[in-house]
């Protein structure tokens, strides 16, 4: 494999409707694109980092950086000889998974490109119609939460994934399953909890729930193995899943019963796939975790959970719930059945709208 240049650009995306966790409000995604170029091919990649450190330890600055002075000048210098080689070239750098897996996912990307392939069936996915769920922030009112609700179930969403945290979760959970009694319905606390909080989650129990994601501490598995031990509702495991590794932890001390695979989180497709077999191994559902991205991550997001233990729906939804105007064309799109199709075109399967990405770039920088 040759790299003739790679570009990076940060891109600045008002949302359509702010989305609110335990740890702050977003109303406009700052974020990160890498593209890869070889021989007149394009691979494109996005970098999921958030614009403060609070979901992880990365932020859009700090990424930028890692990439410019660290694994873009060592990539171009050496070039892994395949995608799947990529991740082991900087494997030396400690954490920053967000970073190096945007740069990866390009490669990946490009590499099917190459070969004239979806990328879906390049990384050996089986699904051709994945499910998709929405996730829904943390609302001024109980009304507006239902009101969103209700207009997602309309959509043909086949799962709702509510936001919680201390002061906005039993009665709002209750709420919810009120009114809407046969849903698929799960939390979200983003670590806003403590072991200490054990007793108040179990009330959670009364809901019927699929699951209750990261409760606890974001760097903690042993706690939450402590926590499912306490309550029904099986635990998912997110933000403490860095690797392969740590997922063989939390399985081993049955800490949880669903496993959330983010492409960013866990550095790209490589270490993604065996944290994907690892989990099938073990009879673990696995789904795929969103993160407000853009259309390219988000094609991304596609190819990766057709993989088959993604049995579960994830938070791929469409271009539309968070942009006015996407990145990619055409945008992506939900079934009223609440299903996306893998597409069928090389690469992530859909084309990167250079010229409305050029025009809302604010910064850009090329290196060869």
């Amino acid at each position: 494999m040759t790299l003739d240049r790679i570009t990076l650009r940060e891109i600045r995306m008002p949302l359509v409707h702010f989305f609110e966790t335990s740890f702050g409000r977003t109303t406009e995604r700052r974020i990160l694109l890498v593209e890869v170029q070889s021989e007149g091919i394009s691979g494109w990649g996005e970098v999921t980092a958030g614009e403060k450190p609070f979901y992880n330890e990365e932020w859009t600055d700090a990424a930028w950086l890692l990439l410019k002075d660290f694994v873009v000048p060592q990539l171009l210098h050496k070039p892994p000889g395949s995608a799947a080689e990529t991740a082991s070239r900087t494997a030396h750098i400690r954490g920053h998974n967000m970073a190096r897996g945007g740069l990866e996912a390009a490669i990946w990307d490009l590499e099917a490109r190459q070969r004239n392939i979806p990328l879906w069936k390049h990384l050996g996915g089986t699904w051709t119609e994945i499910p998709c769920g929405v996730s829904i922030g943390i609302q001024d009112s109980i009304e507006q939460l239902l009101g969103l609700i209700e207009r997602e179930i309309a959509a043909g969403y086949q799962r709702i994934k509510v936001k919680i945290k201390p002061g906005w979760d039993v009665s709002v959970m209750d709420a919810v399953r009120e009114k809407f009694p046969k849903i698929q319905l799960m939390a979200d606390a983003n670590s806003a909890y403590t072991l200490g909080d054990a007793e108040h989650l179990g009330q959670l129990d009364a809901f019927n729930l699929m699951m209750i994601e990261q409760p606890l501490a974001h760097d903690d598995i042993i706690d939450h193995a402590k926590l499912q031990g306490r309550i029904k509702t099986p635990i998912c495991l997110d933000e403490c899943i860095r690797g392969a590794r740590q997922a063989e932890q939390a399985i081993e001390m049955q800490a949880c019963g669903v496993i959330n695979i983010k492409l960013g989180r866990l550095g790209g497709f490589s270490e993604a796939m065996l944290v994907h077999d690892i989990a099938r191994a073990h009879h673990i559902p696995v789904w795929c975790g969103g993160m407000l991205e853009a259309g390219i991550g988000r094609a991304h997001n596609i190819a990766l959970s057709t993989l088959a233990n993604f049995t579960l729906p994830g938070d791929v939804s469409a271009s539309k719930r968070y942009w006015t105007r996407d990145i990619v064309h055409p945008p992506v799109e939900v079934s009223p059945q609440g299903t996306i199709k893998a597409p069928d075109a090389p690469g992530f399967g859909y084309d990167p709208d250079r010229g409305y990405i050029d025009a809302i770039a604010v910064r850009k920088e090329t290196m060869k």
